[in-house]
């Protein structure tokens, strides 16, 4: 983090230069006009960790400036949402003479909600024992009075709940709300009030679809819950387990009826599609009978492998949801052979940062 490029007077000037470097490097596509989605400039995060250092009776978050190489004391971020800094300051002053709770504490990770609720983890180097746990039950109870506060503690090996692990966000998407169970520890869109704007785009773009969606990597169901109206049915892939869990109780929650989530890595659920080879877990599912006109994709920082390359160029449009402006372009110089880009968007999800969220819509030529 660099502390000093944090200043909310300078973010459009921050935003332009992005936009610029982003035209610049996709020109060779040659991409529509791009749409650009700012973010607030400030109190956008949703997430946010912070190391704790011991001072004798002090005690109190810091951070790593990585242009200046030196920890920085942070009692207030002004990148994490209000939510958090407000429980930056109550939880500090409640842990600060608590010798039980501060006993070898190095680290706080917090999650919160537009909706309200929030998440605070306490992370030691020691392991957690009754009097920890009377002490966190009693500091609960306390910051209830407040705040919709969960919390939990961390340990090597040890995980205690003293209620629950996770959030439920509410994001209104085009004047519809969509509630999203949120887990300790498992990817979420940090940016909530950009992660709304990403919802509509990709729901503008796919409007008027025919047939069925296909989607890979689709954690907890963030996109294909919203999408699924747009499409006779959807099915969609995600591996990492607490994100499956955490996909079929949104479908539930949010009385989706025409998705299938399926725990499956993208690369086997290519294989599956492309060879018909048999998997367990798609037992009973008559791939053959769906209609996927459309494919959408949101992969990891290292962007899809080859194979997965292959199998998209397969269908008619790929909607394609970037972090990695650099591996976008490595797979796209393959995509353009068979596709173009009929739509192309910046959506800012980290602001003062280098990183660049992207979303592409292809057609086939």
């Amino acid at each position: 983090m660099n502390f000093a490029a944090m200043n909310p007077t300078s973010y459009d000037a921050q935003l332009e230069e992005k936009r610029a470097r982003l035209e610049q490097d996709f020109a060779g596509y040659l991409p529509p006009a791009l749409e650009v989605f700012p973010s607030d400039p400030t109190h956008y995060r949703m997430r946010a960790e912070f190391r704790v250092w011991h001072d004798g009776d002090d005690l109190y978050y810091y951070m790593f400036d990585n242009v200046e190489k030196q920890k920085v004391r942070t009692d207030q971020y002004l990148p994490a949402g209000k939510l958090i800094n407000e429980m930056m300051l109550a939880l500090m002053a409640e842990l600060r003479p608590n010798q039980i709770l501060r006993k070898k504490l190095f680290q706080i990770d917090f999650l919160s909600t537009l909706s309200g609720e929030i998440l605070v983890s306490l992370l030691y180097h020691r392991q957690l024992d009754e009097a920890w746990e009377t002490e966190a039950r009693a500091l609960k109870a306390r910051l209830t009075t407040q705040f919709n506060v969960n919390l939990i503690g961390r340990a090597r090996k040890q995980k205690i709940d003293l209620d629950k692990d996770f959030v439920v966000e509410t994001l209104q998407v085009n004047g519809r709300d969509y509630q999203y169970k949120q887990i300790e520890n498992s990817f979420t869109q940090p940016n909530a009030k950009v992660a709304i704007k990403m919802l509509e785009w990709a729901l503008d773009v796919t409007q008027n679809s025919t047939g069925d969606l296909l989607e890979l990597y689709c954690g907890n169901g963030n996109f294909s819950i919203a999408l699924a109206q747009n499409f006779e049915r959807v099915l969609a892939t995600e591996l990492a387990k607490p994100s499956v869990d955490a996909a079929q109780y949104n479908i539930r929650i949010n009385g989706i009826e025409n998705l299938q989530i399926f725990r499956m890595s993208a690369e086997d659920f290519s294989e599956a599609m492309t060879t018909g080879r048999q998997f367990k877990r798609l037992e009973g599912v008559d791939l053959k009978s769906y209609q996927c006109n459309t494919i959408f994709v949101d992969p990891p920082r290292a962007g899809l492998d080859p194979d997965t390359v292959k199998l998209v160029q397969s269908y008619e449009r790929i909607l394609y949801i970037s972090c990695n402006p650099d591996t976008l372009r490595a797979n796209l110089d393959t995509l353009k052979e068979t596709h173009r880009i009929s739509r192309f968007a910046l959506f800012d999800q980290f602001p003062y940062t280098h990183h660049m969220e992207c979303g592409v819509l292809l057609e086939r030529r």
